[in-house]
């Protein structure tokens, strides 16, 4: 994987260093292709449908929605948006699961993950709700140790808060772990906490091209730390 000028060097990368891999779902393991289309998309047509407006009026109002309660639990949460706007998303994500599907390269990073006797917990904003709908489709949650959603924990992973909660309930070593997420305020909360390791998802959907962050070391392709190599060389 080529390096790019725009992600900042990493540390060396040493496997023996690293007990618990913590990983974010949507857009690090799973294709974010499914949630930007549905709630940038398909959520916006049916809505649109429900309450007889033109597409673009309906998408402008649900992206205020969105942002009025971003970093909030109820940004992420299905039974609030069904209530919200009247249409049962929860019905709606069980409708289009066949979009649902692992990025590049994740399914053998777990698997990897697995033989190198990594403990390996999914952190995810997503709600429980969804969760079980992807975990169904996919068969994520036989993959790794454990998922744990924002609710359980109480906060948002953006949020400063999230990681001390999270810590307490995992029971994970800031200075033997690593992160790996596609948003860079959760890392960077993670950072402030003392995770030790952290990377960025440069490649969270498969149908946009990849965003390189200029705060962490980014790869595009999981795989490609497997191989131990220094971040800065990916």
């Amino acid at each position: 994987m080529a390096s790019h000028p725009s992600s900042p060097p990493g540390p060396p990368l040493s496997w023996n260093d690293i007990d618990d891999v913590l990983l974010d779902m949507d857009g690090t393991l799973l294709d974010r292709h499914f949630d930007n289309f549905f709630f940038e998309e398909e959520l916006p047509r049916r809505y649109a449908l429900a309450e007889n407006m033109p597409f673009d009026e309906s998408r402008r109002r649900l992206m205020a929605m969105y942002r009025s309660v971003e970093d909030e639990l109820a940004w992420t949460d299905l039974h609030y948006w069904t209530q919200r706007v009247g249409i049962d998303v929860v019905e709606m994500h069980r409708e289009l699961d066949h979009m649902i599907g692992f990025l590049p390269g994740a399914a053998g990073f777990l698997s990897a993950l697995k033989d190198r006797k990594k403990r390996v917990t999914i952190l995810t904003n997503a709600h429980r709700a969804g969760v079980a709908i992807k975990t169904a489709k996919t068969g994520l949650d036989l993959q790794v140790d454990r998922i744990v959603d924002a609710f359980e924990v109480g906060y948002l992973k953006m949020r400063l808060e999230y990681w001390p909660a999270c810590q307490r309930l995992v029971g994970f070593e800031p200075n033997r772990s690593m992160y790996i997420d596609d948003d860079e305020r959760c890392l960077a909360a993670a950072k402030r906490f003392g995770i030790a390791h952290l990377i960025h998802s440069a490649k969270s959907s498969t149908r946009l091209p990849p965003e390189f962050s200029t705060l962490f070391p980014s790869v595009e392709n999981l795989s490609v730390l497997l191989n131990g190599q220094s971040p800065r060389a990916l």
